[in-house]
This record gives C-alpha cells, structure tokens and sequence, in this order.
C-alpha cells in the first residue's frame, strides 16, 4: 500500500513538473512546434495528475499539484526568463510550499484504492 502511495506522490511532482512546462509554453511558445510541445504537456500533466487521484484524495492532489506547479512557475520566470528578484515573492513561495508539504504530512487516506 505505502508504494502505491509513494508513487502515486511521485506522479503529482511530475505532474506539477510538466504544468510548469506548459504555462512557459502558453507565455513564450511562438512556433506550431512549441505549440504542440505546449499541448502535449498539458495533455500528459493532466493524465499524470488523474493517475495520482487513483490512490490519493484528489483535493490534495489537486492542492499539491497546484501548489507547486504554481511555486515552480515563479521560480523558472526568475531563474530563466530575468523575472526580478524580489525577497517577498521567495517568502510567499516557501509559505506556499510549506503549505504544500503540510497537506502531504497530514494526508492519511486508509482507503487506498487498487490500480488496475
């Protein structure tokens, strides 16, 4: 039960991961290419985050997919795209994040349902 769990964690990550590609995709994609690359990516982040809701609570996966697919945007707009450094937007991501990470550590669900 506790590796479905895990892997069922490991796929909201990923999940989160490819929605911070497509929202770069949606700002700056500007070839059919890129346009397809964007699509692909919300189509696979959205089948990966409809497979985590198989054997999580889906509010939480929905609150941690968003939560840190929200957190990785900000992050890539600073790191790459010469978004400004600001001290009090890095404070919001780690309350974010740490709001993430809370729902995680409280996610009890005994229910854990068998994935075909």
């Amino acid at each position: 039960m506790e590796v479905k769990r895990n892997s069922g964690w490991a796929k909201v990550v990923g999940a989160a991961v490819l929605e911070v590609l497509w929202v770069i995709g949606l700002k700056h994609a500007d070839t059919p290419w890129e346009w397809f690359i964007t699509v692909i990516a919300i189509a696979a982040s959205f089948s990966v985050m409809i497979s985590a809701s198989k054997t999580l609570p889906v509010g939480t996966v929905y609150s941690v997919f968003a939560g840190l697919g929200s957190a990785g945007t900000v992050l890539a707009d600073i790191l790459f795209f010469g978004e400004p450094f600001k001290l009090m937007k890095l404070m919001l991501v780690l309350l974010l994040l740490t709001g993430v990470i809370g729902l995680k550590m409280v996610t009890h669900d005994n229910t854990v349902k068998e994935v075909s």
